[in-house]
């Protein structure tokens, strides 16, 4: 977890490792395919029906037909959305969407979700939803989750954070460690 006030340079560093901005000098390697998932989904999700958005991350992977149609069904039921396929995004709520954005990247079956603040436009019961989920997911599928938030509470669901300021990282360590110098 990517912790820091407003401003603290988290969401730069996501859009540095997935190759949305380049750096000023040195490089920046990620490891392993990786999904992005943006604070408003709104900003990803292009395509008219629940279906076809999960679909269009696969287009450039030259799959059949058939593997495209489990993967979108795999990835809409790992996130309780099978049965909202044909829905029209327009129709969704905003932790739908959110839902919907992370099938996208776990049906392309990437190896690293990064998720760039996506409880901040979520009321509190979908914020601990879509946590739930995420963590969830990160154990069911061997995934390494990189997740920016600036809430606390956020804390509980992961293994390591580090708080970033002004670009730089200033501590890391354990959740509960972290927490402590953050409440103080």
């Amino acid at each position: 977890m990517l912790l820091g006030d407003n401003g603290s340079g988290k969401s730069t560093l996501l859009k540095l490792l997935t190759g949305l901005l380049t750096p000023q000098q040195g490089q920046v390697n990620i490891n392993g395919t990786f999904g992005y998932v943006f604070q408003n989904p709104d900003h990803q999700l292009v395509m008219p029906t629940v279906g076809a958005d999960v679909a269009f991350g696969l287009v450039g992977e030259h799959l059949p037909l058939s593997t495209v149609r489990d993967r979108v069904f795999e990835a809409l039921s790992a996130v309780n959305l099978a049965h909202l396929i044909r829905r029209p995004i327009y129709a969704l709520s905003g932790g739908q969407k959110q839902r919907v954005a992370i099938a996208g990247a776990i049906a392309r079956h990437c190896e690293v979700l990064l998720l760039d603040e996506p409880t901040a436009l979520l009321d509190p019961d979908s914020q601990i939803e879509l946590v739930t989920l995420v963590s969830s997911l990160v154990k069911a599928r061997n995934l390494t989750a990189l997740w920016v938030t600036h809430r606390l509470i956020e804390l509980d669901y992961c293994d390591r954070a580090v708080l970033l300021r002004d670009g730089h990282v200033i501590d890391q360590g354990a959740p509960d460690r972290l927490r402590a110098v953050l409440e103080k």
